[in-house]
């Protein structure tokens, strides 16, 4: 059989398995761990990695939008699963009660219908609330949880499970606002409970929340890049020792030696300074690799970085490889991952595109064949 692909993305999913098992050891064993999965885990497949974390005992999910829920229960995953960006419509609620599913919400018409349609099945919904403490995005501005809470309480067919909120800026130095985050939704859940609501699962760390701020664990919280390898933002310090999951790797199509002032590329972005030996490599922008990272990223070829010259093209990049010997037609190169004892992580990338890992990852996830 020819094979036809000239590049490859794997997905390490003991790597996966590790990163969870970091995170456990940071929050203990009392603190609830909801996997975000949501836009196909983050480019790296939602059924694959679902059914990873539960069987290694996740203790639910957490998706953007009903479609992704659905996709999991009809793989049969049995965890509880959340809908982070909430519900809209009649018909979701019908679906979200059928298939015992856990929405945010934060608008009072959608959590009179689902009551409504839980009463009509005769079933319990489990739902939380969404508290805005700073985000400025969904959620219901947390000096009103009280009266807000006062007008859903005699809404029959729910469990208020617990509060919800996102941190918007727990990656940066001065965690000033993260504190005042952190102070809001502590407040927010104690005039739940004052109101008689146990509130068992409030939920407002995310993977920089986890690493940098204890008072934000409370008892749920919700890894998402951590959880695949990747950092906050690329200038995050942690001493939490994560795996990269994603791995993208190409082939080495043509090796060039080239005189001095010679243009590389669309745009003569480029132009060799002396005689260059230059390896043509078998992705590009359409494979997911960033075109902002023209000129300025790296790639690993005999376990050497070298660097991206020229613009990177649809499925094409450029690297000059002058002073490494033995390269050849047919020879790996690896934009993301290791090689030797180096390594390309999305973060690397992200540095280099001035963008962040989760774009680099679901831009190659969602562009190529996986492979697990």
């Amino acid at each position: 059989m020819i094979n036809s692909r000239s590049s490859n993305l794997t997905i390490d999913l003991s790597a996966l398995v590790h990163n969870l098992s970091q995170i456990r050891l940071l929050t203990g064993q009392d603190t609830k761990i909801m996997g975000i999965v949501k836009s196909d885990a983050y480019g790296h497949g939602l059924v694959s990695v679902s059914k990873t974390l539960e069987k290694n005992n996740i203790d639910c999910l957490g998706v953007a939008h009903l479609h992704e829920a659905l996709k999991l229960r009809k793989n049969g995953i049995k965890l509880p699963i959340m809908i982070l960006c909430g519900i809209n419509t009649r018909d979701e609620c019908y679906e979200v009660v059928k298939n015992k599913l856990s929405p945010f919400l934060f608008e009072p018409i959608v959590i009179k219908i689902l009551s409504q349609e839980s009463m009509r099945q005769g079933k319990k919904t489990h739902i939380y609330l969404k508290i805005d403490t700073g985000m400025g995005r969904l959620g219901i501005p947390h000096d009103e949880t009280g009266s807000f809470i006062e007008s859903i309480m005699p809404l029959k067919g729910l469990c208020l499970e617990g509060l919800s909120s996102h941190l918007s800026s727990a990656d940066e130095p001065s965690g000033n606002f993260t504190e005042t985050q952190i102070r809001h939704f502590e407040k927010a859940i104690e005039v739940g409970r004052s109101m008689g609501l146990r509130l068992h699962f409030n939920n407002l760390a995310n993977s920089a929340g986890i690493m940098a701020y204890r008072k934000a664990r409370f008892n749920m919280v919700r890894p998402g890049i951590m959880l695949y390898g990747g950092l906050p933002s690329p200038g995050f310090r942690t001493s939490v020792p994560l795996r990269p999951v994603m791995h993208f790797k190409g082939q080495v199509l043509q090796v060039r030696d080239l005189p001095g002032d010679t243009p590389l590329s669309y745009g003569r972005t480029y132009y060799t300074k002396g005689p260059r030996k230059t390896a043509i490599l078998s992705a590009g922008y359409g494979d997911g690799l960033p075109r902002n990272m023209s000129n300025k990223g790296k790639v690993l070829i005999k376990g050497k970085r070298v660097p991206i010259v020229g613009t990177i093209c649809m499925n094409i990049t450029i690297c000059d490889i002058t002073g490494l010997k033995g390269v050849k037609s047919g020879d790996e190169s690896t934009f993301l991952g290791s090689q030797g004892k180096e390594t390309i992580t999305g973060d690397d990338i992200g540095r280099w595109a001035d963008t962040i890992s989760y774009d680099i990852f679901c831009s190659i996830g969602q562009r190529n064949i996986k492979e697990y």
